[in-house]
This record gives structure tokens, C-alpha cells and sequence, in this order.
């Protein structure tokens, strides 16, 4: 009795951006009408017209410098919208092995264990301050610094550690073909329309240009930290660039329970 057996082919092709970009624009502008023409045309300065993907990211915009960003970047108001409208669920994903950005203003000893850069940085100092001692010796000291006064500041390191974060993601309804809808920007209605290209992953968007909707901010996939103090989960956001003050004033002070933590934008 010979075993059942299936074959499974993955079947694709390679192109470059643009020439797929060519493409889609060329089948844009085909329509089924009579004389070929579109009522409603992507040339037209009062629309934007956008090719994302069933994850929300813009494959074809006419801003190319939206290429291969998130759509809630570029159309915050939209994409608030279709969320509501079930068109995209937000998803929550987590990162355990991530990198953070911290900033230390302390000046102990202890914290420079921590960096991994600090030999570099002070071997840079160390040669600035024998090539000032050189100019100096040779009077060109004052040539160089021209009446210039300068105060002299203190910076902090900016170095990054292990963290964990979260970041949302989303994800289309594949059974929702085709949706339209508008959003009330301050007075003003925009429209826009979605629909499903067929036997494919991706979304064709049409979106009414002509209102301001800046009041709606971005929706972006920035990271949060996940910051655990006594086993309570803090989500710190990582886009508003928080900082965190580490206190080693004293040995104990690198334990977790005296992390001192201060979460003020910089």
C-alpha cells in the first residue's frame, strides 16, 4: 500500500520596488468603464491613494518616503477609524530581548562599570586634553579659542541595556473585503475607502486630502518598556525618550529594590 503523499510548492517572483510601484500605478489608472476612463482617479490632487499591507505597512504611496512605513503614521485619522470599524485589530507583542536607551546624570565611580564605552570615551579625552596642553605650550591656545567663552558642562552617557518591551502590531480582518467610512476632523468630514486586492494580502486605500486632521495624533508601533520593580510590571514609553537615574552612592544601591527611578522627559 504506497503512503498518501502531498507535495507542497511555494511558487514566487522577485522584482524591484519600483518597477512594482510602476505597475500599480499603470493598473490604477485602468478602469472597466466604456472609454476606459476613471470617475475617481489616483492623479487627482484632492486624493491620496495608498497600497498597504495586511499588517498596515504602505507598500506603494505617492509620498515615496512613506514607503515601508506604518499607515497610522502617515494617516493617524484613518487608521483610528478603521480600528473602530474592525477592518484592523491592534495585537500586543513582546520583545524579551530588547535594548534600551537609559541616561545617567550621576557621577559615582560604580555607574562606569556599566558602560562599556567608557575606556574609548576616556582615552578621546585624554588625547583632547594632551592636544590643549600642546597648543597652550605653544601660544596658539589663544589663537585657537578667539575670545570665545565657553561654561564648561557636565554631560551624562547615553548607553543601552537589556529590557523587555512590549510594541503593538496589526492585523487585518481577512473576511472584510471592501469598507468606507469618514472621520470628523474639527468640522471637517474625510472619507476614504478600503478594499481588498484580490487573491493577495494587500489593501488599496483612497483617502480625502482635504482636511486637516492633525489633532489626531500618529499611531505608531514605538516600543514600551516593561519595567518590573517588587514583581509590578510599570510600562515606561520609550518614544518620549524617559530616562532613568541609577543612585550608586552607596554599594547596595545597584540592588533592583534601590534603582532610583525617575521618569522626566528630557
Amino acid at each position: 500500500m504506497k503512503a498518501n503523499l502531498e507535495l507542497v510548492l511555494a511558487v514566487g517572483i522577485q522584482m524591484k520596488l519600483e518597477f512594482f510601484q510602476k505597475k500599480f500605478w499603470t493598473a490604477s489608472r485602468q478602469c472597466a468603464a466604456l472609454d476606459g476612463k476613471c470617475s475617481i482617479s489616483c492623479d487627482d490632487e484632492n486624493i491620496n491613494c495608498y497600497l498597504i499591507d495586511n499588517n498596515g505597512f504602505i507598500l506603494v504611496a505617492e509620498d515615496y518616503t512613506l514607503t515601508g512605513k506604518f499607515f497610522g503614521e502617515a494617516e493617524g485619522a484613518v487608521m483610528n477609524k478603521l480600528l473602530q470599524m474592525g477592518s484592523f485589530k491592534r495585537v500586543t507583542l513582546y520583545d524579551y530581548q530588547a535594548l534600551c536607551w537609559v541616561f545617567s546624570e550621576s557621577s559615582g565611580s560604580g555607574h562606569t562599570l556599566l558602560d562599556p564605552y567608557f575606556a574609548f570615551f576616556s582615552a578621546i579625552k585624554w588625547i583632547l586634553t594632551e592636544l590643549v596642553i600642546f597648543l597652550v605650550e605653544f601660544n596658539l591656545y589663544s589663537w585657537w579659542y578667539s575670545d570665545v567663552t565657553a561654561k564648561a558642562q557636565r554631560l551624562g552617557r547615553s548607553m543601552q541595556v537589556p529590557c523587555d518591551t512590549e510594541y503593538p502590531a496589526f492585523v487585518s480582518e481577512r473576511t472584510i473585503k471592501e469598507n468606507m467610512g469618514h472621520t470628523d476632523c474639527d468640522g471637517c468630514i474625510k472619507s476614504f475607502v478600503i478594499q481588498q486586492i484580490p487573491s493577495s494580502n494587500l489593501f488599496m486605500v483612497v483617502v480625502d486630502n482635504q482636511c486637516d486632521c492633525s489633532m489626531f495624533e500618529p499611531i505608531t508601533m514605538d516600543p514600551i518598556e516593561i519595567i518590573k520593580i517588587e514583581g509590578v510590571q510599570i510600562p515606561a514609553t520609550l518614544s518620549t525618550r524617559r530616562r532613568i537615574l541609577w543612585s550608586v552612592e552607596e554599594p547596595w544601591a545597584l540592588h533592583h529594590r534601590y534603582l532610583l527611578y525617575s521618569f522626566a522627559s528630557f
